[in-house]
């Protein structure tokens, strides 16, 4: 057996600090990892931890000159001069060092640093862990080791999850993201619950393993947690949980059961606010399909007249606006100072006060009324008073709107009503003698009528200003009356719901825009339908024009359904919206995680990226998981204006002319006298 020479070991000593020097041939020249002055820090507080590797310094003749150089520890070495200068250590304090007298300096330093080997994550998991157990803070922990007390509380909830599923990560069978994931929650149990359910699935990415964990939970962007308040709910027992490794700080409530009574509880109080008012009806809910008040009647209040003091206040404030706007916008590149902009500030205010004082309804039409209680997408309350139930709507039995009127025109021998006229009307046989004038027969008052009829539709035809006028009479009645049969035009106006709801349509710039708009128009009609045709005749042109394409509007319906989607009333839309010039992203469509981005794979993410901003802020992301892509392709995408193929406007060939083009081209020039006959 060949005898092994024993090892020995490289003597160490305490050396002088003012006789240690630098080594030139140390191999680390880039600066790495913490700085100076926070290893300085450390060691202030710990003293040093791990000893210098220096060797002698030798004169020409090769004797040692009492002096050592640093082959290994040169930071360490920066970071104790750093104490000396500040006269925290002294020059000749002892330092704890390893002497090397053999083999090269540079292979030293080489080996010191390559074959050092960083602590593995969980251990630094654990061991912060652990010192959160002794009792240290968490800015303790992170004053001590000079990070963040995010960082802290990251690494901590890491710590805090499975212990199996730490295992795993050690073993390189769990990923740090796929770990990060599972710490969204501290149910160690549903932790497991989703591990079992995806470690042999397809899919173990971490948006995936997330998306379990908070599958039946609320993010806390919900318009019910904005309507309750993130304390209520917390003061009240509700859990958190937090994903401490997203960037915009997502969290999710727990306790659905909870919030769910908290939001009962507060749209009560708000019911019970209003209860005092009279309506016969409320109704409160988090939220209500589009469409929910079509085929009721919107009864019309009016403002709350303001005092003459108000009055005054109001006027004396527009004036003052207008003296900052003359004295100040005269040059738009100047800035405002400080307390003028803070003062238009508050002149606005008070003066979008006044604009939005209450409205006033009449006890009768409380009575029958009703009013809507919802929540606003920013979690404010929304209220829609004065809606009439069909029951409880007044109805005459002469003008009552048929629904199902066929629209069809009727002459009088066909119909049944001129059948059952009794022939002694119409021959006027047996008739006393009476010194009165006799009323006509109805079978005669028919067929007058129907000539009436002929000669009115002629004659509005050769009138179309009236003619629009009378169709916009007939829209108006059946847009802001409910039984709108007030008009001798047999034309139906339809409004249709969605039969589908997505994120947050009724909160859609679009439906607040409508929704503003018909309010502003039904204001200005006449409570009773019979004084609609005087208030439409004394309204200019631009008005009318106006409530026209609003009543126009309500009729449109061009959702693209799967059994109808290329339907000629699709077509018709896409006609429609490029003579509109429709931009859906100037109309207040942006791509969320909602409404798009976590709904398509990841390749229509890219491709979304790319179409916005190029190729090269796709490469940034596309080496993502899906969840970090779609949170990432969200902030990027905001405000670009990017929207999907289904929400573009496409080019459409030229051969498409305005209503008033195809009118000019078609119609044949007559003589003037052939328009008058």
């Amino acid at each position: 057996m060949t005898n092994r020479k024993k090892i020995s070991l490289s003597r160490s000593q305490d050396i002088p600090f003012d006789k240690l020097v630098m080594s030139e041939r140390n191999v680390r020249h880039v600066r790495a990892g913490i700085s100076i002055e926070e290893l300085a820090e450390d060691i202030a507080r710990r003293t040093l931890l791990q000893s210098l590797s220096v060797r002698p310094v030798t004169d020409d003749d090769g004797k040692e000159t009492g002096r050592y150089e640093i082959q290994a520890g040169g930071r360490r070495y920066r970071a104790l001069e750093y104490l000396v200068k500040q006269k925290r250590l002294a020059k000749n304090a002892a330092i704890p060092c390893v002497i090397r007298e053999d083999g090269l300096l540079e292979e030293d330093s080489l080996a010191e640093n390559v074959q050092r080997i960083n602590l593995h994550p969980l251990d630094q998991f654990r061991a912060f862990q652990t010192l959160s157990e002794k009792g240290l803070s968490v800015e303790d922990i992170a004053a001590r080791f000079f990070v963040t007390a995010k960082i802290v509380r990251q690494r901590l909830k890491l710590a805090s999850v499975l212990p199996k599923l730490l295992d795993l990560y050690a073993e390189e069978e769990l990923t740090l993201e796929q770990l990060m994931a599972f710490s969204v929650t501290d149910d160690q149990a549903r932790q497991e619950q989703v591990w079992d359910s995806v470690r042999q699935a397809y899919n173990q990415e971490p948006y995936y393993i997330r998306r379990l964990l908070t599958e039946d939970t609320v993010r806390v962007t919900d318009k019910r947690v904005r309507f309750v308040g993130l304390e209520a709910y917390e003061e009240a027992g509700g859990v958190v949980m937090r994903d401490l490794f997203s960037q915009v700080d997502e969290g999710w409530l727990q306790d659905v059961a909870l919030l769910e009574k908290l939001v009962a509880t507060g749209l009560e109080a708000e019911r019970d606010a209003i209860a005092d008012e009279g309506w016969k009806w409320i109704e409160a809910a988090v939220d209500f399909p589009y469409g929910h008040t079509i085929g009721l009647e919107r009864i019309s209040g009016e403002v709350e007249p303001l005092s003459d003091e108000e009055t005054a206040q109001q006027d004396a404030l527009r004036n003052e606006l207008a003296g900052i706007e003359e004295r100040y916008f005269v040059d738009q590149d100047e800035d405002l100072p400080e307390e003028v902009d803070k003062r238009l500030g508050e002149i606005e205010a008070e003066l979008e006060a006044f604009d939005n004082r209450a409205v006033l309804y009449a006890p009768d039409d409380i009575v029958k009324a009703g009013v809507f209680i919802s929540l606003e997408s920013d979690g404010s309350v929304r209220i829609e008073r004065g809606f009439v139930k069909p029951e409880d709507q007044e109805q005459d039995d002469d003008t009552a709107f048929d629904p199902d009127q066929s629209g069809e025109p009727q002459t009088g021998d066909e119909s049944d009503e001129s059948e059952n006229v009794p022939d002694t009307a119409i021959d006027g046989a047996d008739e006393p003698d009476e010194p009165r004038v006799k009323p006509l027969s109805d079978r005669l008052v028919l067929e007058l009528t129907a000539y009436r009829t002929l000669a009115l539709r002629n004659a509005l035809a050769g009138d179309p200003d009236i003619a629009f006028l009378a169709a916009l009479h007939v829209l108006v009645l059946q847009s802001f009356y409910h039984y709108g049969s007030g008009s001798c035009l047999q034309i139906t106006l339809k409004s249709s719901g969605f039969s589908v709801q997505p994120p947050d349509l009724n909160d859609s710039p679009a439906a607040s825009d409508i929704a503003a708009r018909h309010e502003n128009w039904e204001r200005q009609m006449p409570d009773d339908p019979d004084h609609l045709w005087a208030a439409l005749c004394e309204m200019d042109m631009d008005s009318r024009m106006a409530v026209f394409a609003h009543c126009v509007s309500l009729t449109l319906y061009a959702v693209s359904e799967p059994w109808n989607r290329h339907s000629d009333a699709v077509r018709h839309a896409d006609i429609l919206a490029d003579v509109l010039k429709l931009d859906m992203a100037a109309s207040g469509w942006k791509p969320t995680a909602d409404n798009y981005l976590s709904r398509v794979p990841k390749n229509h993410i890219l491709e979304a990226v790319t179409e916005a901003l190029g190729a090269d802020a796709a490469q940034r992301i596309d080496h993502l998981k899906k969840g970090d892509m779609v949170r990432e392709a969200e902030q990027l995408l905001i405000d670009t204006g990017w929207v999907p193929e289904p929400l573009r406007t496409a080019e459409l060939e030229p051969q498409t002319q305005t209503a008033s083009e195809h009118e000019q081209d078609d119609v044949p020039s007559e003589p003037a006298a052939t328009a008058a006959e």
